[in-house]
């Protein structure tokens, strides 16, 4: 799920209950030459950057009134997908009826607000078991209450942990990305790739593009069609891997990302409620993320190459051509563009052996107090260490291939990441007003003690504590698709419950991450789910919710076991999530 934008509003849906009745304008006639394919500017050009709106799918097409309609795409054969089908269209008609994130937390804000001054008026309060001191619950509509409200506003705003965080490192990503260093990449990492290892390349570039945010979306579903017809595969299945590696390990990736940077602050702030002095960094599931990278991708080319891959309803409606010079170049990688990536490579590799070199003299000014280095600079900084690093890299390769003709394109790349990150500026200011109230009223620290005595009572082990939250989380996810807004909205709970019972928040921080990834590719309430429908239709027009769901289902489902599975195995091994 996106973490690094505000919810975009769905597009029109096709009506889920009927999986064979897409809607929307007609699709091109001729898939080889269907925009975003051949003509999409996310192979041509740099996407847009992460946080900008979802971009609009493909047209989505409904098929033709004498065609018959495949197997598929009519009434399902199994009971489990027509039960899951309907669910669909319950989440789809209960999540449209939810408002936009923005007006969701100011009507929790009034809701703390309200349930404040009832719990107030009781008595409600519990006892802190590690100072002993009794927390009550304080009356937000009281004088105090709302002087805090309307005086703290701005500050509220303006010390919100990952407001500056996250701008910090999209300066350096929006310049990566305005120069075509990541769709160079993701194009270089899937070109001309052995077919028996094609869907684990494309499912491990997803990983990789996940540092790329949203615009991940853009440029490398059509890219999978792609690549899979040049392999002589079907375009259908490129487009289903690319787009479930994308989006079910949206929170899994080899590099370190704005999602890294934006969830350890949320964490942060929540851990502080309990403990002021404690700090979750943002490489502080680096570990399992780099490990469930690898992971996410074996599993999901088991599932599509053992299962999938069987089908007898890939083939597109119509027989493809093979691939154009248009659609070759779309593909490949220039000479030049070649080029400039071994020169990008060699300047990352670069810049982390100076890093390296710069930490190991103990008297080191990027070391910690006493020569440490979890407590580092260079750790808590990581914000800038990864904005510059992306802004490196994207100058160095822009000026390579020409992308940046002056340094003034540099400063006007920034500029347009800055003016993409708007709608996220707007949601974090009702999020930050929401949490300070949440906060102000000890709510959460009541609520975090007594759910823990509660879990002490029931002797609960931490493993199975930790399963449970992610089944909520994942519950949660098929409505409430903006990942910073959920975490938000549960990390000021669990994270204080949970540290009272003896979890760590990186351990909580890393299970939500695999509850707020898998099903990501299955909730209709996405609304990259339409788009990955639309790049599905240019080659089945009669595609509908069902049968792209029929696809993503079984992929999420043994995603979602395995993955758990492994972080329980890395829960009760003790082994680190992370740095810190």
């Amino acid at each position: 799920m996106s973490t690094t934008s505000a919810q975009p509003q769905p597009p029109d849906l096709p009506d889920p209950t009927d999986p064979a009745a897409p809607t929307g304008s007609p699709a091109p006639a001729d898939p080889p030459d269907a925009p975003g394919l051949t003509d999409a500017p996310a192979l041509t050009d740099p996407p847009d950057p992460p946080g900008s709106p979802a971009p609009a799918a493909p047209p989505v097409a409904p098929a033709p009134a004498d065609a018959p309609a495949p197997a598929d795409a009519a009434e399902p054969r199994s009971k489990a997908l027509r039960a899951a089908f309907r669910g669909f269209a319950a989440i789809e008609t209960v999540g449209n009826k939810l408002p936009h994130p923005f007006w969701l937390f100011w009507i929790l804000a009034g809701v703390v607000a309200v349930l404040s001054a009832v719990l107030a008026a009781a008595g409600v309060s519990a006892v802190h078991p590690g100072t002993g001191e009794r927390i009550e619950v304080l009356n937000l509509l009281s004088r105090d209450g709302v002087t805090m409200a309307v005086e703290g506003a701005v500050e509220n705003y303006a010390a919100f942990p990952p407001l500056a965080t996250i701008l910090t490192v999209m300066f350096g990503i929006a310049v990566a990305e305005r120069s075509g260093l990541f769709s160079a990449l993701l194009r270089r990492m899937v070109a001309r790739v052995p077919g028996r290892y094609l869907t684990f390349a494309l499912s491990m570039t997803a990983m990789v593009s996940h540092v790329a945010g949203d615009a991940a979306y853009v440029t490398l579903i059509p890219l999978g069609a792609l690549v899979y017809r040049a392999a002589g595969r079907s375009p259908v299945l490129g487009c289903i891997v690319a787009y479930v590696s994308i989006s079910a390990g949206y929170d899994a990736s080899p590099s370190l990302t704005t999602t890294d940077v934006l969830l350890s602050s949320i964490s942060t702030a929540a851990a502080r409620t309990i403990d002021a002095d404690h700090v979750v960094s943002p490489v502080a599931n680096y570990f399992f993320g780099l490990a469930s990278s690898v992971l996410v991708a074996l599993v999901i080319t088991l599932v599509v190459d053992k299962v999938l891959a069987r089908r007898p309803d890939l083939e597109p409606d119509e027989p493809v051509a093979e691939l154009s010079t248009d659609e070759l170049k779309a593909i490949e990688v220039t000479p030049r563009q070649r080029r400039a990536l071994r020169v990008t490579g060699l300047v990352a590799l670069g810049y982390a052996a100076v890093l390296a070199a710069a930490m190991i003299p103990a008297s080191s000014p990027l070391r910690g107090a006493h020569g440490g280095i979890v407590d580092s600079p260079l750790i808590s900084g990581m914000a800038l260490v990864l904005g510059v690093f992306f802004a490196v890299l994207g100058t160095v390769y822009g000026r390579t291939t020409g992308t940046f003709a002056a340094a003034r394109d540099i400063v006007a790349a920034m500029a347009d990441g800055t003016r993409s990150m708007a709608p996220i500026l707007v949601l974090f200011f009702a999020i930050s007003q929401f949490l300070a109230y949440f906060k102000w009223t000890n709510i959460g620290n009541v609520l975090a003690v007594s759910g823990a005595e509660t879990l002490r009572d029931l002797r609960l082990d931490g493993w199975t504590v930790l399963v449970g939250i992610a089944v909520l989380i994942t519950l949660m996810n098929l409505l409430i698709t903006s990942g910073s807004a959920l975490w938000a909205l549960a990390a000021p709970v669990f994270i204080p419950m949970l540290m009272l019972i003896g979890i760590e928040p990186e351990a909580t921080q890393a299970v939500y991450r695999v509850a707020d990834s898998v099903t990501n590719c299955v909730t209709p309430m996405s609304p990259y789910f339409v788009m990955a429908l639309g790049f599905v239709q240019q080659y089945r027009k009669s595609a509908g919710i069902g049968t792209l769901a029929s696809f993503t289902i079984p992929i999420a489902a043994v995603v979602w076991v395995v993955w758990i599975a492994f972080f329980v195995a890395w829960y009760l091994l003790g082994l680190p999530f992370g740095i810190g």
